[in-house]
């Protein structure tokens, strides 16, 4: 199959649902060798001849390194790396956050990223090459949702630094940072308690402050974040690294 990522092995992580579902099917259109990656077991509905399907939990270094193995040993390489594992489990004002749950928030939205670069970068530049594209988030700056946006602060300041290191040895390092985005319902939700009508209040805090921080006034398709994703991981970029693109609607994050 002809395409920008023909003969490519590409890993995307998050991939059961949402935009990193997304991601995944388009990497397959365009020909690409696809490695998804999820907690879930719903992941293992993109397997066919051409993807290899593995469930891990990338908050935890030893996994990463596990089900990293198991893809370089699939294709002996890997070209792509998409890291999309996150999001908000919270949405409320910090003073209201405990300390559980603000730490529970950095290991979601910043440790698989930090784990699955670290274990990726050394198949990588054994080659010479590669490309790595992180999903942030413009909620950098926003309501109700500070240790998310800490720790997506964290994933552009990783993509800065990570760039610097590499780009010179043939990794370029980039990132999206998506605003308020149309998906289908999860599967899986990422918060199974009862929501409370103080919880839905706060969530629509969000969804306002979203729109009136867009410059189009609404939220993103999923089309429209994975065309900028696998922008910046095609050779259509590459000739950028360390650049966070806002895909938010004029949103800068």
């Amino acid at each position: 199959m002809n395409g920008r990522f023909s003969n490519k092995v590409a890993v995307v992580t998050g991939a059961a649902q949402g935009i990193g579902r997304a991601v995944a099917e388009r990497l397959r259109v365009e020909g690409a060798r696809l490695v998804a990656i999820d907690r879930s077991e719903l992941v293992h509905e993109l397997r066919d001849d051409f993807s290899l399907t593995l469930t891990a939990d990338l908050e935890r270094a030893e996994e990463c390194q596990r089900v990293f193995g198991e893809a370089q040993a699939w294709q002996g390489r890997i070209d792509v790396l998409i890291n999309n594992v996150g999001g908000t489990i919270w949405a409320k004002p910090f003073e209201h956050y405990q300390i559980e749950e603000i730490e529970a928030e950095i290991r979601r939205s910043l440790f698989p990223t930090l784990w699955c670069c670290h274990a990726v970068l050394p198949l990588m530049l054994a080659r010479g090459q590669g490309a790595i594209v992180n999903v942030s988030s413009v909620a950098t700056r926003g309501i109700n949702r500070v240790p998310y946006g800490a720790a997506k602060g964290g994933v552009n300041a990783l993509t800065a630094c990570l760039a610097f290191e590499t780009a010179g040895r043939g990794i370029r390092v980039n990132a999206t940072a998506p605003g308020g985005t149309q998906a289908p319902p999860r599967r899986i939700p990422r918060n199974e308690q009862a929501e409370s009508a103080q919880d839905r209040q706060w969530y629509r805090q969000i969804v306002d402050q979203t729109c009136e921080s867009s410059l189009m006034g609404r939220y993103g398709t999923l089309a429209e974040q994975v065309g900028a994703i696998l922008f910046l991981a095609s050779d259509d970029a590459s000739y950028i690294t360390g650049t966070v693109l806002p895909v938010g609607g004029g949103d800068q994050g």
